[in-house]
């Protein structure tokens, strides 16, 4: 048993998570988060293969895995989600396939010709992206793979994330937590300091944090955000016990997560995002 799973395990039915993600394995090597669906897809493959690398267990005929991985990247495929491949196949030990997707990440993201992937859709939220999230996506894969962007492509992705600060964070009309998040992570990625910020501190409630401050209720999403972030400019929540309460009693009887108290299916991004959350907030 992994360390990090047995930590856990003491917060939270770990046993019913891993049976719930392996429930949902299919013949390719995908996954997919709907047990009697055969609809394998990039999303919930990718965030099975985080669970288990998070959970320090092996994912069971992971070449295979990787290989449906790169297979469902294709030329129709949102950026986002050929980042996550990328990602995903990094992490399963298949480098060489993974590299073989640079040309089509950069065939839909390549801000020197000003295509920041804006509007392609692909997102993992419920359908609806910010600005933000194929840059973040995108650093997230070229970082797994130790990809160096040169100096020019750096400053316009740079100046184009700055487009989007607001007051004390950033966002489109006001800031957020997600567009917060995914703005200080993609900076710190290109190797810029990350700004300082009090957004985080200005949605945290006791027990969770929501989306813009000072607003009600804390849904997982943002939480999962917030303290990621607060990680990421060295600061700490306020109310750990009360974050680690409201994450527990989001798990489903199948094992999985939802993304509120009051209502919710289980789903693979969810359950990544309690077990990371919980995680990073037992190491504060």
């Amino acid at each position: 048993m992994g360390s990090k799973l047995y930590e856990i395990g003491r917060y939270v039915n770990a046993n019913a998570v891993i049976r719930y993600i392996e429930e949902r394995r299919h013949e390719d090597g995908g996954y997919c988060f709907a047990q009697l669906l055969d609809e394998t897809n990039i999303n919930d493959t990718y965030y099975a293969v985080k669970i288990h690398d998070l959970l320090e267990l092996e994912v069971p005929d992971g070449e295979k895995t990787a290989r449906f991985l790169h297979s469902a990247a294709g030329k129709q495929t949102a950026v986002v989600a050929v980042a996550m491949a990328v990602e995903g196949m990094v992490l399963l030990g298949a480098k060489d396939l993974a590299e073989e997707k640079l040309d089509l990440i950069f065939s839909k993201y390549n801000p020197l010709e000003g295509k920041f992937a804006v509007g392609l859709g692909g997102s993992e939220e419920f359908g609806t992206s910010t600005p933000l999230e194929a840059t973040y996506w995108v650093l997230r894969a070229l970082k797994a793979l130790n990809y160096r962007l040169n100096p020019e492509m750096k400053e316009r992705i740079r100046d184009f994330i700055m487009k989007f600060r607001k007051g004390d964070g950033f966002g489109v009309k006001q800031a957020t937590t997600t567009m917060t998040y995914q703005a200080i992570f993609s900076l710190d990625a290109l190797g810029y300091s990350a700004p300082r910020t009090r957004h985080f501190d200005a949605c945290e409630v006791y027990g969770g944090f929501t989306e813009v401050p000072y607003s009600l209720p804390p849904y997982l999403e943002p939480t999962f955000y917030a303290i990621r972030g607060l990680r990421l400019i060295g600061s700490r929540p306020r109310y750990i016990k009360g974050h680690i309460s409201f994450i527990r009693a989001l798990q489903n009887p199948n094992g999985g997560f939802r993304r509120s108290l009051e209502m919710g299916i289980s789903n693979f991004q969810n359950t990544y995002r309690a077990l990371r959350a919980l995680d990073d907030l037992l190491s504060f």
